[in-house]
Parts: structure tokens; sequence; C-alpha cells
């Protein structure tokens, strides 16, 4: 469980624009009569993705509403979950993953990039409030680490010179590339695929 903090300014009114409305309905149809609170998780993603990132108080309570449940259940959801934001991130979230696989492939590295180009200190915004960063544990991508996630992409094989200049590439507005810093593909071995190709039968 991680300590979650609510943010002081909070926006009085929310609801789901027209295509988040509709993709909400579709979601609940998909649980059985009587079952459709269990949507809780999935909708507030919704909200987070629709409000910049972040769920306020009032995203909570129109989703109880919609789903017609007590709020303090949407509130306990909402709190428990590190995934959920609840207060403002900036356009641009970073996650930096810190657990082994990244840890000994320098992903301390990519933390002082954030320190240097972001903010001191995790869960702060940028001067610009276009961005902030967090450490979080294993985001599965241990093969190419250390790896980094900004909003919905991944960034791997980093170090600190190229995690700087994505950094400045955001805080420039400019379009930056998710996947691969060395340029292999998925998770291929760093060196190019070594199995399959050698004469095996000796």
């Amino acid at each position: 469980m991680s300590l979650k903090k609510i943010s002081k300014e909070q926006p009085e009114y929310f609801e789901f624009n027209s295509d988040n409305l509709e993709l909400a309905k579709t979601i609940i149809q998909k649980y059985p009569l009587g079952k459709q609170q269990s949507a809780v998780m999935a909708l507030l993603y919704i909200a987070q993705r629709q409000n910049n990132n972040w769920i306020p108080l009032s995203a909570m309570k129109y989703i109880a509403q919609f789903l017609k449940m007590p709020y303090i259940k949407v509130y306990e959801v909402a709190t428990f979950y590190s995934m959920y934001n609840l207060t403002p991130v900036g356009d641009y979230f970073i996650q930096v993953c810190t657990t082994t696989p990244c840890m000994i492939r320098g992903a301390n590295n990519l933390i002082d990039a954030c320190k240097e180009k972001i903010s001191k200190n995790e869960n702060e915004l940028s001067k610009d409030k276009k961005c902030s960063w967090v450490e979080v544990e294993c985001l599965g991508a241990c093969v190419n680490a250390p790896m980094m996630q900004i909003n919905n992409d991944y960034f791997e094989d980093l170090d600190k010179e190229k995690t700087i200049k994505i950094l400045d590439q955001i805080l420039k507005g400019e379009k930056i590339k998710s996947g691969s810093y060395r340029g292999r593909k998925n998770s291929e071995p760093e060196d190019n695929r070594k199995t399959l190709l050698k004469n095996n039968n000796a």
C-alpha cells in the first residue's frame, strides 16, 4: 500500500466527456448484472487519463454515482493503488524503475538526471508545471534495463546522457521517441541474436 497525498487544489466538477462516457458504458456491460461496481478501477483509469494524468475528488464522487456505490469505496480504491495519481503530475509523468535489474545497470543515474532537469524531489512538479518524476518498482522490462515509463510509453536501455536528452526534449515541447535507446528490437539480446544461427549437430 502506498502513502497517497490528496491535492489541496480541487476542481469543483467532473464528468466523462462523450467518448469516455461511451467507453465507460461499454466496460460496465462486460460485468454480470449486479457486479458493475467491479468496473471501478477501469473507470478511475479513464478519469485519470481524461484529467491530465490525475484523479480529483470530484471524479471519485462522479464515478461513485455512476456505479451506484458509496463514495468512500471509490476513495479506498484510488488511495490504495499506486497507479492512480491524486495530485497533478504534469503533462509528462516520468516513472523510473529502480528494482534490482535496473538498479544494477544504473537506474540511479536516471534518478540523478530527473533531479537535475525536473525537480530535486519526486512527486514535485517542474518549474513550468510540465512534468514530474517518481521512483517505482518493477515495470516489467528487466531485459532492457535501466528504463523508465513516460505516460504510457517505455524508454529502455538508458543512461544518464540519454535520459537528460529525453527530458530536455520534453521541456522544450519536442516529440520524443519511445523504445530502446541502443537500437535493439523488443527484448532481443544486446549483441543481436546468437541462437539458431549455427549448426548444432556436431
